[in-house]
């Protein structure tokens, strides 16, 4: 079968994907145990509610990399998928996922999302993208600044921009307005229904 992708497609996803993967690694590793009861951008989520959801995510990767549809998969991830390693539970759900998405031929397959089917390498896209903005959800939420690489922003912002209902997807919030001149990063941000300037000492 033709690669329906571009020349360097598989080689930039793979990065994007790792590097915002491990970035996710990183600020989960500075998690202090009061900090996993503490509010994020995204609403009504601790800390750990969102890490339980990317973590969720990616462990779905492998259950629809390998042809399950999505009602086969049905709960399997539903509920707290962390225990008591949450770190360790992370590592190697984005291990196992990385593995899935960048094994050989596996881009160009189809695999069933809840929205109908899709190509492997669109798919692992979208995932890269909504991982370089939780990975700024956990940053802000934990008290860090949450700069994005910049290719890092423009790469998730060029996925995102392309869906013409972000919020009718139900994972978020309406979009916001942006001041002219925005960089990408407050562009995504915005697209995606996050204030810029959020922190959890302004709730």
């Amino acid at each position: 079968m033709e690669c329906p992708h571009p020349p360097g497609f598989h080689t930039e996803l793979r990065e994007r994907y790792i590097a915002a993967a491990a970035e996710v690694t990183r600020l989960l590793r500075a998690v202090p145990e009061d900090r996993w009861t503490a509010p994020t951008p995204c609403r009504d989520w601790d800390v750990r509610t969102l890490v339980n959801h990317v973590a969720a995510q990616h462990l779905w990767v492998c259950q629809a990399v390998a042809g399950y549809t999505f009602e086969a998969i049905g709960h399997r991830f539903a509920g707290d998928v962390l225990g008591r390693n949450p770190v360790g539970v992370w590592a190697m759900a984005a291990d196992t996922a990385v593995r899935a998405l960048h094994q050989p031929g596996a881009p160009d397959r189809l695999v069933h999302l809840p929205y109908g089917l899709r190509d492997v390498g669109g798919y692992a896209r979208e995932l890269t993208a909504e991982t370089v903005v939780h990975g700024w959800d956990l940053a802000r939420a934990l008290g860090e600044s949450g700069r994005m690489p910049p290719g890092a922003a423009r790469y998730a912002l060029a996925e995102f921009e392309g869906y013409r209902n972000l919020a009718g997807t139900g994972l978020f919030d309406p979009p916001l307005t942006t001041v002219p001149g925005a960089d990408a990063q407050d562009r995504l941000l915005a697209l995606t229904g996050r204030d810029p300037h959020w922190s959890a000492e302004r709730i």
